[in-house]
């Protein structure tokens, strides 16, 4: 049995290395399992960076095409308002001017067939002459012009202005009311 000993002790201290080796392997094999993990986090979370950079990116493309998109669109709305105005300006115009070509008519054709003679002459004609020249009043300056006509008389004359203003308006709000 004392031979036994000293072999337990031999195979004991190449168990013993043999664990400590096994150990270090072990070790080295988890660390190796950590590092390649940790790799491989560190690659996935690359990844979802770029990712959400991508995604980030795109969503920047998105709304600034979106934002293009809604300034034509307004852009398309003010020139069609823009459009619409100045085609109803043009037809405000035009009634304007046939309108004062029907009163400058309807004067001549009072001149040509009303009474000539006494009282009924002398008022045919004065009203005939007024129907006429603002007839041709109108078909010269349209409604522009009269705007502009009766701007520069409100700005000399502004007191009898804004009292024909409150005229105006009691008869309108009388008549309204009623």
């Amino acid at each position: 049995m004392a031979g036994n000993a000293p072999t337990k002790d031999k195979d004991f201290g190449h168990s013993k290395d043999f664990g400590h080796s096994m150990a270090d392997k072990a070790k080295d094999t988890a660390h190796s399992a950590a590092d390649k993990a940790k790799d491989a986090g560190n690659s996935l979370m690359d990844k979802a960076k770029d990712a959400g950079t991508a995604v980030a990116d795109k969503a920047k493309d998105l709304a600034s095409q979106a934002g293009d998109k809604v300034k034509q669109a307004a852009s398309a709305v003010g020139d069609a308002a823009s459009s619409a105005a100045s085609n109803a300006g043009k037809k405000a115009e035009q009634w304007t001017a046939q309108a004062g070509t029907g009163m400058r008519h309807l004067g001549e054709s009072i001149e040509e067939n009303g009474p000539r003679d006494g009282m009924l002459g002398s008022a045919a004609h004065a009203v005939a002459s007024t129907l006429e020249e603002s007839g041709r009043y109108i078909e010269q300056e349209g409604l522009s012009g009269m705007m502009d006509d009766m701007t520069d008389v409100i700005r000399k004359h502004p007191l009898p202005a804004v009292l024909i203003g409150i005229g105006v308006g009691f008869l309108l709000g009388r008549t309204l009311g009623s």
